[in-house]
């Protein structure tokens, strides 16, 4: 089926609470959240979407089931594998050199490479909730009932990555200014989780950030974000449904929110992910060599 990629305009506010402010429910819907996906962070967008209580809980109870089954976790192994793929004929620069002559040590740069593999297996997940529930409520679709095959195993990467976010008032001016290109480029009044986390590296991802940034928004870019972007719909349709998740449901519960706001906190990072996990790729395909 066809969902456009769509960014809304006005850009709506947004409500994250990070994990450290969570309490009672949404303290175990967090956990439960990151201990389906193997992540060791809530997204941006988990957090903004459980500001609606009622719509979380209802949300989450419908695509949990199905993010732990194997063929949620095949379908984000796909995805990673055509996107990384794609991002070639970008020519990701490699960084090796660089970072040696900035005096990493080889330890430092497979720190570097672990934060953003951890971002490469996990911003799929991520992705596929957002368009689940843009499609219950935008398109009134919901993947088929099916029972799936639960996944036992382990397929995040095995890495121990220290979550450290350098946030705006912890960086310095060069750093700042790095953040403030993003957003403009992206526009978008924040800066997501990933970028926050390689800015612990300033002068790593300033090289990175500086080989993507003159190809955001040009046409090959686009088109190769609005590939992704289809992409996620069409895997996230075929995925099972163990519980029989039904539109109703969600739209139930998004009514607990003034009309159309989930939908438009949805649409905006329904929007954006597909490119973050495309920069995220550009930059794992830099830190290669």
């Amino acid at each position: 089926m066809i969902l456009p990629r769509l960014k809304p305009d006005p850009i709506p506010p947004i409500d994250p609470v990070p994990e450290y402010l969570v309490t009672g429910r949404r303290a175990e819907l967090y956990a439960q959240t990151k201990a389906t996906l193997q992540v060791p962070w809530m997204g941006v967008i988990t957090m903004a979407l459980s500001s609606y209580e009622t719509y979380y809980e209802t949300l989450w109870r419908a695509v949990g089931p199905m993010m732990e089954t194997g063929e949620a976790v095949a379908a984000c192994a796909r995805l990673r594998v055509e996107i990384e793929a794609e991002v070639a004929a970008l020519l990701p620069p490699p960084m090796g050199d660089r970072l040696a002559a900035l005096g990493y040590a080889p330890r430092e740069v497979q720190g570097i490479r672990e934060a953003v593999e951890v971002f490469s297996h996990g911003n799929f997940p991520y992705t596929l909730i957002v368009t689940l529930s843009r499609l219950a409520l935008e398109a009134d679709r919901v993947p088929a009932p099916a029972p799936g095959t639960l996944f036992t195993g382990r397929h995040a990467p095995d890495v121990d990555v220290p979550f450290v976010l350098m946030e705006d008032h912890h960086a310095d001016a060069p750093l700042r200014a790095i953040y403030a290109d993003i957003r403009d480029r992206l526009g978008l009044p924040f800066v997501n989780t990933d970028y926050r986390a390689l800015g612990r590296w300033p002068s790593c991802f300033a090289e990175m950030w500086g080989a993507l940034a003159p190809h955001v928004q040009t046409p090959e870019y686009e088109a190769m974000v609005a590939r992704l972007h289809h992409r996620f719909v069409e895997e996230a349709m075929a995925l099972p449904n163990p519980f029989g998740a039904t539109v109703k449901d969600l739209r139930d519960a998004a009514t607990s929110a003034p009309p159309g706001e989930i939908l438009e906190v949805t649409r905006l990072f329904q929007w954006l992910l597909p490119g973050l996990c495309t920069n995220v790729a550009f930059f794992r395909a830099q830190l290669q060599a």
